[in-house]
């Protein structure tokens, strides 16, 4: 006999399909006059939610801009800092 529930197995998805809701508790915050630019924070995000922006001023270097529609919060970013820029702040 055939169950005719439905399927409840989606297809693989992304995060910039799934925006984070009201549950983070912290948030990253970057402090540009300690950032380095080296990008590490950029390439540990499982989100990819930090992208490497052009600094307008200064021609070549690159800072981090992090999404906070679907950052989670995770701090892996911040523990993969090597000068200590990012910190995690309250997100209410």
């Amino acid at each position: 006999m055939k169950d005719n529930k439905p399927n409840l197995i989606t297809k693989p998805n992304t995060t910039l399909n799934n925006k984070t809701g009201p549950w983070r508790t912290s948030r990253p915050v970057t402090d540009y006059n300690i950032c380095i630019g080296c990008a590490l924070c950029s390439k540990i995000c499982p989100e990819a939610c930090i992208a490497m922006v052009d600094v307008p001023d200064k021609p070549g270097k690159k800072q981090p801009v992090t999404d906070y529609d679907y950052c989670k919060g995770c701090a892996l970013c911040v523990h993969e800092c090597p000068v200590k820029a990012i910190k995690m702040v309250a997100d209410y």
